[in-house]
């Protein structure tokens, strides 16, 4: 049976008022996160990204987004203007723009000294051994680089990812081996579906490094990581990367609520996350992010409890969120782990 979309053991209707207490209940957690938090250069904060030892900005490029401007020079540009602003937090996918990302990256990152200035994330989409391999060797060549400093595992959402990755000859294990070469510094996974997923990963012995997962108005009211997935993690001290603050790459939810971007990625990183990563194809977005982060303060409560109350009926049943009800991912190479 096809599990994808059935609701989790438990659940069911709560009241506003039980709502409203659990969705604010991450805010003392985020407090401890933001007295943590330190000016970085560029003077966009940094905060620690869980257990590593590592600090990075508060905000992170992304690699989809920056994979869809069509002019190369431009691109490059963009992410040049970054990371001298101080944005030097870069995520990707091997699979994005079918390597594209990963390649514009990769010229970006090889003159002047930047890769050493950056803290550099892709993700892999194999979940065998080989297929991983394979995807690493290829982000290194693409991204010029000997090393990537967090490797995920891309696009948690089928009930047996936790089984193939985790098998004799899954992808973690060459994961592992990676990490001893010297050619990843840290280990996470990342998904988008149903919060289900992420916690049977969590549920494995492992030692994450970092999960990354969608955070939005519209999260909090509909299969909730924040509600459920986001504590697990605070607890046991794993980086938290956020996503999707818009909720779409449309900007309906901005429409919609009349609410400006810029205080929709407030009310993410008034979260206990490390860091959000945003979408940006263009300087303006650059410098309206940068802005952002640079003059951050978190939303008070009670206009965290504004917000959601008017996010309330969008996300009734996840039309805006369609990364939570679409079969999104690099899906051909996930069958493929399963048949080799």
């Amino acid at each position: 049976m096809n599990t994808r979309f059935q609701p989790l053991a438990g659940a069911g209707p709560i009241s506003r008022r039980t709502f409203l207490q659990t969705a604010l209940a991450g805010l003392a957690m985020g407090r401890v996160l933001l007295q943590a938090q330190q000016p970085g250069p560029g003077g966009i904060p940094t905060r620690p990204l869980g257990h590593t030892g590592v600090r990075i900005p508060i905000i992170g490029l992304g690699g989809w987004n920056i994979g869809a401007v069509r002019d190369d020079n431009e691109a490059i540009a963009i992410m040049h203007e970054a990371i001298d602003e101080g944005l030097t937090f870069f995520d990707n996918s091997w699979d994005y723009h079918d390597g594209r990302s990963e390649e514009l990256m990769g010229r970006a990152l090889s003159s002047g000294g930047r890769r050493d200035k950056v803290f550099l994330m892709t993700k892999v989409c194999g979940r065998d051994y080989k297929t991983a391999r394979q995807h690493l060797e290829d982000s290194l060549r693409r991204l010029r680089t000997d090393h990537i400093d967090l490797w995920q595992f891309h696009g948690i959402k089928w009930d047996d990812d936790p089984d193939l990755i985790f098998a004799e000859n899954g992808a973690l294990k060459c994961a592992l081996e990676a990490r001893k070469e010297g050619k990843i510094r840290f280990i996470g996974f990342t998904g988008h579906q149903h919060p289900r997923y992420h916690l049977a990963m969590l549920a494995r012995d492992f030692p994450w490094d970092a999960v990354q997962m969608p955070l939005n108005l519209l999260d909090a009211h509909y299969q909730s990581f924040q509600k459920q997935v986001l504590p697990v993690c605070q607890k046991r001290n794993i980086g938290v990367l956020g996503m999707k603050a818009l909720a779409s790459q449309n900007g309906r939810l901005v429409r919609e609520l009349g609410i400006p971007a810029p205080t929709l990625r407030r009310y993410v990183l008034s979260l206990p996350v490390t860091s959000l990563v945003c979408g940006i194809q263009s300087r303006d977005d650059l410098r309206q992010d940068i802005t952002m982060a640079r003059n951050f303060q978190p939303l008070t409560e009670s206009e965290i409890a504004d917000l959601l109350a008017k996010a309330e009926r969008p996300a009734a049943d996840g039309h805006i969120e369609q990364y939570k009800v679409g079969n999104y991912g690099c899906d051909w190479w996930h069958r493929q782990a399963r048949t080799s």
